[in-house]
Formats: C-alpha cells, structure tokens, sequence
C-alpha cells in the first residue's frame, strides 16, 4: 500500500440535519447502488426506486440470440473502490464477484501498421515501449510513471474523494503539491515532457475522451485517468459488466435494502424545505427522512422543483454510437480491448468537441469481451464491439435513426481496413446511438454526462448538496466526483457521507499501482 490518509472534512462540512432513519434512493445505477450500500451499511433503513426492471442505469444490458451484451461501460479500473463499497455492509468483493486483469490492458493499432500492447506492469510496459519506439522513449515512460503516480497521490483522497462545501476547500498544502506537479496546466503538455513519440502520446492522452474534452485543452490533473487504466490496471468480470450491478444489488438487498423495480418517480411529497416522501407513476407513497437522487441532473432538479445557478450553461460531453456484433471467428490481433487509432488525433478531437461534426478519421474503440467470457456468446461465435465518439445531440442535432445504420457500416468498414477482416463474415446484433440514449433518458443523448471543463471539476462541478432542499442529495456522474465506474460509486458514498456525516474513524486510502484499497474502517 502506499498509505492512507485521513478523510480531512473540514469541521462543518454540510450535512442532512435531523432524522436520516429512513432514506429513498431514486435510481439503481452504480452511484445509487453505492449509495444504498453505505447508508444499509450505517444502519439505516433504505428503499431504491428504479424506473427500469433491474439494475445497473448506465451499466445496460441486452440479450440477442445467445449473446450477453453490456451496453454501457465496458472499461473498469479501480476495484479497490469496488472492493471499498462491497465493504460497506461487511462484504467481500471476492465472495459476490469474479473479478480478472486483463493483461494486457488494451492493444493500440496504429495507422501506419504499427501495434502496441498496453501494460500496468511497469518493467513489461518498459520492455513494450523499448521495442516499439527505442530506449529513450522507455526511460521516458518510467519518469512519466512516476508523475502519474505522484499526481494520483496528491489527488485521490484529497480531491475526488472529498465532499466540498466551497472552493476555499481547495487552498492549502494539497493544492500546492498539485500545482507543483502542474496538475492545473494542459494534459498534452505535461505528457510530451516525458514522451516524444506522438503514437506513444495518444496512449497516455486518449483517455480525456472519457473526461469529454482534447488532452490539449484538457486540465493535466485529468492525467489521473490514465493512470488508473495504464498503471492501476484494466479488469472486467465474469459474466460480463453487468455482473458488477448484479453484485452490487444482492449484497444491499442481502443488507435489507428493499428495491422496487418498474417504479418511476413522479414527484416529491415536500413539507416547507424536506422533501417528506416520494410518489411513484403508480401511485405509490414512500416516506422518507431525505432523499438521494442518482438520476440525470435534469430529471433531479425536476423532481426538486430548482436549479443550480451558473453563469456560465452547463457543457455535455461528445456522445457514441455504438456497434454490437458477433462473428464466427477471433479477428486475428484483437484483444479484449483495443484502440484503433487513425492517421489524424488533433482533428478528431477538434471535430468532436469544437466543431460538433462526425469524425472525419475516426479512432475506434474495440472490445471483444469473448477473449476473456467465452460464456457471452454461443459456441463458435465471438462477441464484439465498436464505439465511435460523436457529438451530442445538442452540438449536433442529427436524426440518427436515419443516418445511424449507414454510419454504422463506416465504422464497420473503417475497422475492417485496419485489422484486415471481411465486413461480410460479421453479423450486427445491436447499434445504439444518441438517438437511443435519449429515449433512456440520458440528456442530449449522452451516456458520458457533463464534459470534465475546468468550470465543472471538483467544487465547480454540479454540488452534490441543492441549496434549495434541505434533505435531498445528488449522485451520479453529473455531480462529483465525476464520469466514470470508479467515480460514480464513490460519488454514492460521498452522498452518505453528506447524510450521516462521516462515520467515526473513516479513512479515505491511497490505492497501490494494482488500484487496492484496504476495506474501510470505523463504526458505521
């Protein structure tokens, strides 16, 4: 390990004041789950409402002729906060979940034939870079381990996993370590200080994809996401993704939590500044001592009758189309994952996020979750994925449910050139695009929620505490932390945090290069 820290709340930090007995949680998606968790975990008396038939938002699933497909994230990093939150009713991660690294993280396909298999192992990620681009671009690769590393450190308990109250939270010897590692300039930047090759770059940058804006404009800090895939590891569970919600759910439910399945919220009973009860579509009336809403921001402040003031209009991350297929054969160099990058980088981002068009040289995303799971997919055939970024519906207001098929072919033939297999041999099982991620409700047809800008990181972010209500706390990836598996459970235990306090003893952990936490500790 490499250490803990003390959670560091300061005296005062606002919390729900009065009984926090009962709690209604309103959607079962990872940061709700988490949520639940820590608050059965704390004693209290909790009930997740889910508009959807189980859980798992975000996290979806579909199933297509013998094939098992997860239709959300399908990259996990971090289990030691998986681990963390299973740990919050007397878990163990091991005892609900079949957990595997896949080693290697991904493999990189570059336009000019070149590949690159992507390793946390330090000594085996340095002999890969050796051998593709030469022994400086290796030692480079050491000392920027070491920056990523030390960025990590100086932010994970501190930052992402701290409840804010107001910036002035920021200032003091944390935020100057930060600011000496350069965690406030550009992420492009700091990595080219170590880094040369501009192949060997996108590795290390790609990520702020995921953070929904250009590693050239995007704040160095967010560099911590790199870390946690290239060095903390990349792991996927059996049975697919969707086992993680799976998971998550029988052991709350195996804790008390009472879950109500198919039930979508109409409205808040409130009583002056409390919310005092939840009403489903149904009719139903469920009473409460505060509330927890993981649902789109949106729908949240809907429900809570406010909004958050902001000079500046909330920015969404770039969407995706993504495209679920099966094949007869293993496409010959695929791994788990794999990165197809095209000849272009700086253009794709200036496409998505500046101009708010298609991808003129698109760089792909490939899974083939069959490489680990034979079980996803029926005898002889492979499962696989592809993800293209496109922007937003508000950024680009196309009608997708015309154009999504035809687009859906370019992916499939753009994939096709760069790994040398015929388009015909594939069958497609399932496309989704933002057309479809608005009708699950997902905000201009986004799975990736609000973009990682620097007005909307850490307290500039959405608060996890509406000024307007007094017992009614968000979670999710629209508040903090932010975007992604890891982020969004531990914004579910920053919301229990905001309702009991934090509880006795509670340390925040500083993770190992593997991503292990040791469970934590105090009276619930």
């Amino acid at each position: 390990m490499l250490g803990e820290r003390l959670c560091g709340y300061p005296r005062g930090m606002r919390t729900v004041a009065g009984s926090t007995d009962r709690i209604v949680v309103i959607g079962a998606g990872l940061a709700g789950l988490s949520a639940a968790l820590h608050l059965a975990g704390r004693g209290r008396e909790v009930t997740v409402v889910e508009r959807l038939a189980g859980p798992g938002g975000r996290a979806g699933r579909r199933d297509v002729a013998g094939h098992l497909l997860d239709t959300g994230p399908t990259v996990l990093t971090m289990p030691g906060v998986v681990e963390d939150t299973f740990a919050a009713v007397g878990e163990s991660m091991a005892d609900r979940l079949r957990m595997v690294r896949l080693d290697p993280a991904y493999r990189a396909h570059f336009a000019d034939g070149s590949v690159l298999d992507v390793r946390a192992d330090p000594e085996a990620m340095a002999e890969e870079i050796r051998a593709f681009a030469g022994p400086g671009e290796a030692a480079g690769y050491r000392r920027l381990r070491q920056w990523l590393l030390r960025l990590y450190e100086a932010e994970f308990a501190h930052f992402i996993g701290t409840n804010f109250d107001s910036p002035l939270r920021l200032l003091g010897p944390q935020l100057a370590r930060l600011t000496v590692l350069g965690g406030f300039g550009q992420w492009e930047r700091a990595v080219r200080r170590f880094i040369r090759d501009e192949r060997l770059r996108r590795v290390f940058t790609f990520q702020a994809l995921y953070a929904g804006v250009a590693p050239r404009t995007a704040l160095a800090l967010y560099a911590v996401i790199a870390y946690m895939d290239t060095i903390g590891g990349v792991y996927f569970p059996y049975g697919g993704m969707r086992a993680l919600p799976d998971a998550l759910a029988a052991a709350a439910a195996d804790a008390g939590v009472t879950f109500r399945y198919g039930a979508t919220v109409a409205s808040l009973e409130r009583r002056g500044r409390r919310v005092a009860a939840v009403h489903t579509e149904d009719g139903d009336r469920i009473g409460c001592d505060a509330v927890v809403l993981s649902c789109e921001l949106p729908v949240a402040y809907r429900l809570l009758g406010c909004s958050p003031y902001r000079v500046v209009p909330l920015q969404l991350a770039p969407s995706a189309v993504v495209l679920h297929l099966s094949a007869p054969t293993v496409w010959e160099g695929t791994l788990h994952h794999n990165l197809l990058f095209g000849q272009a980088w700086e253009s794709v981002f200036d496409d998505l996020v500046l101009d708010g068009r298609l991808m003129r040289d698109p760089s792909l995303l490939l899974t083939r979750p069959t490489a680990t799971d034979r079980s996803l997919a029926p005898p002889g055939r492979q499962l696989l994925s592809l993800l293209a970024p496109v922007p937003n519906l508000a950024d680009r207001p196309d009608d997708w449910d015309r154009a999504g098929p035809a687009y859906a072919r370019r992916m499939l033939d753009t994939a096709a050139g760069r790994l040398g297999f015929a388009p015909s041999t594939v069958e497609t099982l399932h496309l989704d695009t933002p057309a479809d991620w608005e009708r699950l409700g997902l905000t201009a047809g986004t799975p990736f929620s609000l973009s990682h800008t620097l007005r909307q990181t850490g307290p500039f972010r959405p608060a996890n505490v509406p000024r307007a209500v007094e017992n009614a706390v968000l979670a999710g990836c629209g508040t903090v932390p932010g975007v992604g598996i890891p982020t969004a459970l531990m914004s579910g235990r920053l919301a229990a945090d905001r309702i009991t306090g934090v509880p006795r003893g509670r340390r925040v952990l500083i993770a190992d290069p593997a991503g292990r936490l040791t469970p934590a500790s105090g009276p619930r």
